[in-house]
């Protein structure tokens, strides 16, 4: 299958792109380099330098004899997308193409208009691109977990039931976004949908929770193929923030009580989760919605997880609470469903010490490259 990865530059498009060139299929990837251009704007650099997409391509072609094709566009602009499709004609298309951070998102006016921008048109863009040149294309679309805040009930896998008066009818279930970057994914979904009813256009959301890891099967190759990792606290997760603040010597900073509990998954998982999806495509006209985590863990778990993990590696890990930057329950019932992708075949692979020594053994080759001041929060949603 032709499978074009938008946002391929990223934490997980680039991964996800050898992945699926590694089970057989031609595989592109297109980006404007949008979250580098950020992460230099904020001053938050990655953990290690990473080599630019056309030079990566060059690099996984010597040690895998397979192509990627690469192409460095702006997506939100219909022409580039349009480019993009005319000369590759996918087959599927894995939707990555957004800001990903929601601390960025409520830095400020700028940063919000950005955020909705680059968002909302790329997701429309790719919309009418499926339309005009690739109709009987599947879009997998990266949710998030984060759209569904923490309601006070189990979270469905992406619909619900509703009987109300003596009738009944199935509906998405209920979003209550924290940020606006959040915002702007409920907004994808719903863009999806009405174009899945009104064109027929097939869509799976995989609503992800928080990612970590470095290692993958392709990584392993060669380092100059490891994704660009961020361990700041604007566009770095909380697991990878974590590990690279305990190899460095620095306190796990926990946001409040740290009882914010989230579904989180492995990179591996990820790349995995992905590949059923494009694999399994989503009927004509539908949204299939899969709840793309493997466990739940609070905030202060993880925080335990990582100082037990680090007295293995003999480092004398501390914990740390701060004033809670963001508008969120600190104490919550969360209970999601998640059966859909162990129904395809995803074998999980589950936050252990061993995983926890493995990142902790990559990050620490760059642990004097940590920069302890991009590790506190600044970016305050009050």
């Amino acid at each position: 299958m032709r499978v074009l990865i938008l946002g391929g530059d990223g934490y997980l498009g680039w991964p996800t792109a050898m992945h699926l060139s590694a089970q057989g299929h031609e595989t592109a990837v297109a980006d404007n380099y949008l979250r580098r251009n950020l992460c230099r704007e904020v001053d938050a650099p990655a953990l290690y330098p990473v080599p630019t997409l056309s030079a990566r391509c060059r690099l996984w072609k010597e040690v895998s004899g397979r192509d990627i094709a690469s192409f460095v566009r702006d997506l939100r602009v219909y022409e580039e997308m349009a480019e993009v499709f005319r000369e590759f004609r996918p087959e599927g298309v894995v939707h990555y193409a957004e800001q990903p951070s929601a601390p960025y998102s409520m830095l400020d006016r700028k940063a919000a208009r950005l955020t909705l921008d680059n968002n909302l048109q790329t997701t429309l863009n790719l919309v009418y691109a499926v339309r005009e040149f690739a109709p009987s294309a599947q879009i997998v679309k990266l949710g998030t977990m984060g759209e569904y805040g923490t309601p006070n009930i189990d979270i469905e896998e992406g619909w619900i039931d509703i009987e109300h008066k003596g009738r009944s009818d199935r509906f998405l279930f209920p979003r209550q976004a924290g940020s606006l970057y959040h915002t702007t994914k409920i907004m994808d979904t719903d863009m999806l949908w009405l174009y899945a009813r009104l064109w027929g256009l097939a869509v799976t959301d995989l609503m992800q929770g928080p990612v970590y890891g470095i290692v993958t099967d392709q990584t392993e190759r060669h380092p100059g193929l490891r994704p660009f990792f961020n361990y700041d606290a604007v566009f770095g997760t909380v697991l990878n923030r974590f590990v690279v603040q305990a190899v460095s010597g620095c306190p796990l900073t926990v946001y409040g009580k740290g009882g914010q509990t989230r579904g989180y998954i492995n990179i591996r998982d990820t790349l995995e989760c992905v590949h059923l999806a494009v694999e399994n495509p989503a009927a004509p006209g539908e949204l299939r919605v899969f709840n793309q985590y493997t466990e739940t863990f609070s905030v202060l778990e993880l925080a335990e997880r990582v100082r037990r993990a680090g007295s293995r590696l003999g480092l004398d890990v501390a914990v740390e609470h701060l004033d809670n930057p963001r508008t969120e329950a600190e104490s919550h019932y969360y209970n999601p469903a998640h059966s859909g992708l162990t129904n395809l075949g995803l074998v999980p692979h589950l936050l252990d010490e061993d995983a926890l020594v493995e990142l902790m053994g990559v990050v620490g080759e760059f642990a004097d490259h940590v920069d302890p001041r991009v590790l506190r929060p600044e970016v305050s949603w009050k």
